[in-house]
């Protein structure tokens, strides 16, 4: 990502509704679809600057991995988990480590080689382990926001899909979220792109408004597994070996 990237997403994460509500999420499925032992040991690859480390350190004994040194020492600063530098598809660290839950929280759209980054770390799952992955959706919707934050690619779901079996993986569940405020989002993006405004996408709101963003996605818990969502501006997969 663009430096001023890093510096906004560090300075949001604690509070901003795009975050706080797809924690929320991530929590719902991992809770929902994912069967963790007492003893669970847990890896988020390419955890940016630490912003889903301390949900994730409540499963389990933690180890985060990230490429970039910035984002790197911002998230070891938290103190919440070894966070060693690594890269995807060939240095994910940690020696020959196996883990119960890999998460992968937007972070594939970033790389180049994103089948082969699934199939290694398919290869560091535990018997009975997943891989809890989360994409940007929607490839019609790329905008300045996707160049930002450097990214390659937004997927579809079919195609989200096709690459993780050629990978080598099991779909045990998929789907769209952030769908709710999905009419909204695509409203403001082509409005953002019409008017060429210099203000992010993901500036943070008022409180009021941020306050009731993050209360209609984070909502969306409740319905994933019990409704599936047609669109949505994420994809999300658990993923076994």
């Amino acid at each position: 990502m663009d430096r001023s990237a890093y510096a906004s997403m560090s300075a949001q994460e604690q509070d901003h509704w795009w975050f706080v509500a797809r924690r929320a999420i991530i929590d719902s499925l991992v809770r929902t679809h994912v069967r963790l032992p007492a003893d669970a040991h847990i890896l988020e690859a390419g955890c940016g600057t630490g912003g889903n480390l301390a949900l994730l350190a409540q499963y389990g004994a933690l180890d985060a991995m990230e490429y970039d040194a910035d984002a790197r020492a911002l998230a070891a600063a938290r103190g919440l988990c070894r966070v060693e530098a690594g890269a995807l598809p060939d240095a994910i660290g940690f020696g020959e480590t196996r883990y119960d839950l890999i998460a992968l929280l937007d972070v594939l759209e970033h790389i180049d080689e994103d089948e082969a980054s699934l199939r290694a770390l398919g290869a560091r799952l535990a018997p009975n382990g997943r891989l809890l992955l989360t994409v940007p959706a929607a490839p019609w919707l790329w905008s300045e926001h996707d160049v930002l934050h450097h990214h390659k690619r937004r997927y579809t779901h079919d195609g989200l899909l096709e690459v993780a079996r050629a990978a080598g993986l099991k779909v045990e569940t998929s789907g769209h979220f952030n769908s709710l405020l999905f009419p909204l989002a695509v409203a403001q993006r082509f409005a953002h792109q019409l008017l060429r405004r210099d203000t992010p996408l993901d500036a943070r709101p008022s409180p009021l408004v941020n306050a009731a963003l993050q209360r209609v996605f984070a909502a969306e818990r409740h319905l994933l597994g019990r409704l599936s969502f047609p669109l949505g501006l994420s994809l999300y997969a658990i993923l076994s070996v």
